[in-house]
């Protein structure tokens, strides 16, 4: 479709949808703004909006609002480049934002959607490294909160599945941040009759649980005893990683992965030392269970 054609076709649906706008004068720079475009006056509504200061407290949703018509504009005026820019900031400030029919055309979500798909992966990363550096600081709550956030960004439909390895670690952070957050039980009050017991969970056989299974209980450990480092990779290792095993019912490993490396010498030494590790198993009401477990490792370098 020609450019002329697009903006043309762009502007008749927002102009549609927008009549009141058009209608009376304005009572603050925004809904000004919002009346010079929906009269198809672009230039000076980017006027308006490029002498648009937002203070410090300015809510967020009239910060996306100010962007949304800097790129509506650009767009009209066919400033494609300077659009998409526009569109960046709010997708960076808000990534999971789409606009809606009633708010643009087909293009003008198109558009949205082509830099949400281009931006994602990179917003994604990011946010998984502010969840982590939550999580280091032990904040679980918050760290809890962060790795939702990071998991609904990566399940996002522009986000087409990118990542996989990062959503199997923010996953795993996620239940260890539930587990280190969940409050301890409160105490049984006195003196009063205690509430029927909920019904009895039967295990799934083919289920492996986790910490995200609040009526499950944990493997113990029997033998959990992590190698030493070699010292010829002492200088070359990180001093954290992360261990992913699965326990079966009867307190054995049947599968060990590596989720963060510590180094890939130490890594095998972890994976076959992790072969002959023994737990009690994880059990629902009293029956065993199998159980997937995150560890971390911390490594203490020897000067």
């Amino acid at each position: 479709m020609p450019s002329r054609l697009l903006v043309f076709v762009f502007v008749s649906s927002v102009v549609a949808a927008t009549p009141a706008a058009a209608q009376g004068p304005s009572k603050d720079p925004l809904g000004a703004a919002r009346d010079l475009y929906a009269s198809a006056r672009y230039d000076e509504a980017l006027a308006v909006l490029d002498d648009l200061h937002p203070a410090p407290d300015t809510p967020a949703t009239e910060r996306r609002s100010i962007e949304q018509y800097r790129s509506l504009c650009l767009l009209a005026l066919g400033r494609g480049q300077e659009a998409e820019s526009a569109i960046a900031q709010v997708i960076t400030a808000d990534p999971s934002y789409v606009p809606s029919e009633a708010d643009a055309s087909p293009r003008v979500r198109a558009a949205f959607s082509d830099v949400r798909k281009r931006l994602l992966p990179d917003i994604a990363s990011a946010r998984y490294a502010d969840a982590k550096a939550i999580f280091d600081r032990k904040d679980y709550p918050a760290a809890k909160d962060a790795f939702r956030g990071v998991m609904a960004l990566l399940d996002d439909s522009d986000m087409g599945g990118r990542l996989p390895d990062l959503k199997v670690l923010a996953k795993g952070f996620l239940d260890l941040s539930a587990a280190a957050a969940t409050p301890p039980p409160a105490p049984e009050p006195k003196h009063e009759l205690p509430p029927m017991p909920p019904p009895t969970p039967r295990p799934d056989v083919n289920k492996i649980y986790g910490a995200d299974d609040p009526d499950v209980t944990a493997p113990a450990v029997v033998r959990q005893e992590l190698p030493r480092i070699p010292s010829m990779v002492t200088s070359q290792a990180r001093s954290r990683g992360v261990l992913e095993i699965v326990i079966d019912e009867k307190g054995r490993v049947t599968s060990a992965a590596i989720r963060e490396s510590v180094h890939p010498i130490y890594d095998n030494l972890v994976l076959t030392a992790a072969r002959d590790w023994k737990y009690q198993p994880g059990t629902l009401d009293g029956q065993p269970v199998k159980y997937r477990k995150l560890i971390q490792i911390n490594v203490t370098k020897q000067n």
